[in-house]
């Protein structure tokens, strides 16, 4: 429910800063233009995904299948018997222009091979030969017609035979095409260490010796907010007894187990706040994944506000999202768990869950949202402010790391539609494994020049815990890859370069990574598809799940915007963009660490689920692409504006959190809110929550504004809705807009 509550600021990240709250928690208990045009030339299309496909031979009787080349699923392929010449051929159905052949090849591929085209399958024309290649993924333009398409290899780079993971065949007009740069130095090996700061447990292990080393880490990393230790905690399938495992900054907790219940833990993994007085909206940066937990008093407490995941966990009773004495929680990230107990929201202000399975849920404060969840309570905005839609229309859950015939493996969930509940109830969650051979295990250290070999070569990316600066772009050309950090692995760009760009292509998962902003402005820190992208992947959309970004805090960052999107049909699942309100000392500051916008979506038919955007100087959220969806938005706006003539010098007063571009046809957005916590200037005034066209085609549903403790947005949306005022704290609400 929503609580009135005088004079209090709701989490400025500074304990003086933290007025009393005691009513609230007695109460709970009891035209920023277009960055970017769309492309406007036909697309270019994928002919083969699914499509028949045939073979010379394949390596073993019943495996590696011609089909598997043409699934869309990096994690199959066809492999053929250890001799000359061999093919591998896919039947589009109809006779097309061809465009563009993308072959994915496995260690054992083709050093001389054409490309071929056929009406018949009998009579073939060559479209592009070469006898000089050296495997990886290669992009080559074509240009021919034909019903059949097919690789015809004369020679192989090995002794075994060819295997391509991927053989994809593309028509239309194309775009910038995805390049793969020149390979130098000698091939570089996948697989390997994961790094002394991935700590595995296993079940013969005593209970005492487990207890001691997790105590040891958490000691080190309970209130290093800014410290530079990374963490992982794996615990191998089996049942572990007595354990209390606390969790602090940069610390993940995984199990190694294909599901969840391979992993027992008759104990707790617990968050709180004691290292803050009881104050648990600091707690950022941590994660627990794939664990089933039994508590001990019947309830997990897990107290967390940004950046925080709990993915893929089974509850065996209660989850309080609350600190020890209900103090105060401000926002986190439950999906694909199962809770049999209540989901307990107690002094959580704002809380996003997605599908999942819950025995009920206890309270709201402003904003508790629930998509594609079992259990959840009814829908009923504003009062209580409860947001829930019954199935996801679109997900692939996030890629993780585990164990696989005693080897590492990552594993990679089907893309899904229309979902509810968790995947792995009934059974293993559907999805493929990739080996750890098949990924570069990148350490602190390593250059840019050298995981982008890895990448060319063809390898996925898997981060160790640790602190990355790379003075060129890291770039992901091949569609499939996967690019994993461990424990909270951070990425700093020197010299103002891009981070991370991500060609247009299919199906590329970014998970588990924070880009920290280097001390020279960057562009941008993340970026899904180069500009005026334009190709569809609605069949195998590209995901950016739990990635963070941060602006100053540890350094003095910036960074003009955090993450842009340009690729159609991406899936943003969990992300936390923040521009510092607080940190090192000289790390803060309007003129210090200075960032525009948190995310940029160029892209249509983007889905976003579970966005936290704050602090930004300019609008925070800019949507630029039609048939965009919206699942949760909560913002804070910059707390250290020093004026408003500084702030926006047009006449204007500040910017939206969140503003669908003018441009836009269609657009709908559910549960988003935005926060006035203007500390620095109380006088300072911002005219909207949110921005968006007036034409009916663009839908925001239960959004609100509220001020907490200083400041003023005068209206929800468009100039409509009362103001919120640090007056009156409580929220200004919009339940349908238009």
């Amino acid at each position: 429910m929503t609580i009135p509550i005088s004079s209090a600021p709701e989490r400025r990240r500074s304990p003086w800063r933290l007025a009393a709250v005691s009513g609230l928690i007695a109460t709970v208990v009891a035209g920023y233009a277009a960055v970017t045009a769309i492309g406007a030339s036909a697309a270019e299309t994928l002919l083969s995904q699914g499509k028949p496909a045939t073979a010379s031979s394949t390596e073993a009787a019943g495996a590696y299948l011609a089909s598997e080349a043409v699934d869309g699923n990096a994690g199959t392929r066809w492999a053929s018997a250890f001799s000359d010449p061999q093919w591998l051929q896919v039947d589009l159905g109809s006779s097309q222009a061809i465009s563009r052949v993308e072959l994915n090849w496995e260690t054992a591929a083709a050093k001389a091979f054409q490309i071929q085209v056929s009406d018949n399958a009998s009579t073939w024309t060559s479209i592009y030969s070469t006898t000089t290649a050296t495997g990886g993924n290669q992009n080559l333009t074509v240009s021919g017609t034909g019903r059949y398409v097919r690789m015809y290899g004369t020679q192989r780079t090995t002794g075994y035979g060819y295997s391509l993971w991927e053989f994809k065949v593309f028509g239309g007009t194309p775009t910038t095409p995805p390049t793969t740069p020149p390979v130098t130095g000698d091939p570089i090996p996948g697989g390997g260490s994961l790094g002394a700061n991935v700590v595995v447990f296993d079940p013969s292990m005593s209970s005492a010796s487990i207890q001691a080393r997790a105590d040891q880490i958490f000691a080190q990393q309970e209130s290093a907010q800014f410290g530079t230790g990374r963490y992982v905690l794996a615990f191998k399938p089996g049942t572990y007894n007595g354990l209390n495992i606390q969790v602090g900054f940069y610390t993940s907790i995984v199990g190694l187990g294909q599901n969840p219940q391979d992993v027992r833990i008759n104990g707790d993994i617990t968050v709180d706040a004691g290292w803050f007085q009881g104050n648990a909206t600091q707690n950022f940066w941590r994660s627990t994944e794939n664990v089933s937990v039994y508590p001990v008093n019947g309830t997990n407490r897990w107290a967390v506000s940004q950046a925080a995941p709990f993915r893929r966990m089974d509850i065996h009773g209660n989850l309080n999202l609350a600190p020890n004495g209900y103090g105060w929680a401000s926002g986190g990230y439950i999906s694909d768990s199962r809770i049999s107990g209540s989901e307990g929201q107690y002094s959580q202000q704002q809380w996003f869950t997605r599908d999942s399975q819950i025995g009920s849920n206890t309270n709201a404060v402003w904003n508790q949202t629930f998509v594609g969840v079992q259990g959840a309570p009814a829908a009923s905005y504003p009062n209580p402010p409860y947001t829930v839609i019954g199935q996801t229309p679109v997900i692939r859950e996030k890629p993780y790391l585990y164990q696989s015939g005693g080897d590492y493996a990552v594993f990679v969930p089907n893309l899904r539609t229309n979902t509810s509940g968790a995947t792995w109830v009934n059974g293993n969650t559907p999805g493929s494994s990739i080996p750890l051979s098949q990924f570069y295990v990148a350490k602190p250290g390593d250059t840019a020049a050298r995981i982008n070999q890895a990448l060319a070569q063809g390898l996925n990316l898997i981060f160790q815990p640790g602190i990355y600066h790379v003075n060129q772009t890291i770039n992901v050309n091949r569609a499939n890859t996967v690019v994993l950090g461990l424990g909270y692995a951070t990425i700093i760009p020197d010299n103002g370069v891009t981070a991370m760009q991500v060609a247009d292509v299919d199906g590329v998962k970014i998970a588990g990574v924070l880009f920290d902003a280097g001390t020279t402005n960057s562009s941008n820190l993340l970026v899904m598809g180069a500009a005026g992208s334009s190709a569809n992947h609605a069949a195998n959309p590209s995901t950016v799940q739990d990635v963070f970004f941060r602006i100053g805090g540890y350094i003095a960052g910036k960074a003009t915007n955090s993450l842009l999107v340009n690729s159609n049909n991406v899936i943003i699942d969990h992300i936390w963009a923040w521009r510092a309100d607080h940190g090192n000392a000289g790390t803060y500051g309007w003129t210090v660490n200075t960032a525009d916008s948190g995310l940029i979506v160029n892209g249509n038919n983007v889905t976003a689920y579970g966005l936290f955007v704050e602090h930004y100087q300019k609008t925070e959220v800019l949507w630029n692409g039609n048939g965009g969806r919206t699942y949760f938005l909560q913002n804070e706006q910059p707390y250290d504006p020093p004026s408003n003539a500084a702030w926006r010098s047009d006449g204007v007063l500040g910017y939206p959190a969140y503003k669908v571009a003018d441009s836009v046809q269609t657009h709908e957005a559910w549960a988003m809110g935005s926060y006035a916590v203007f500390l620095d200037n109380p006088a300072i005034h911002s005219a909207n929550g949110f921005q968006a066209p007036t034409h009916g085609g663009v839908k925001l549903h239960n959004i609100f504004t509220i001020s907490l403790a200083a400041g003023t947005i005068d209206h929800v949306v468009n100039n409509i809705g009362a103001p919120a005022q640090a007056s009156n704290v409580v929220p200004s609400t919009i339940t349908n807009f238009p």
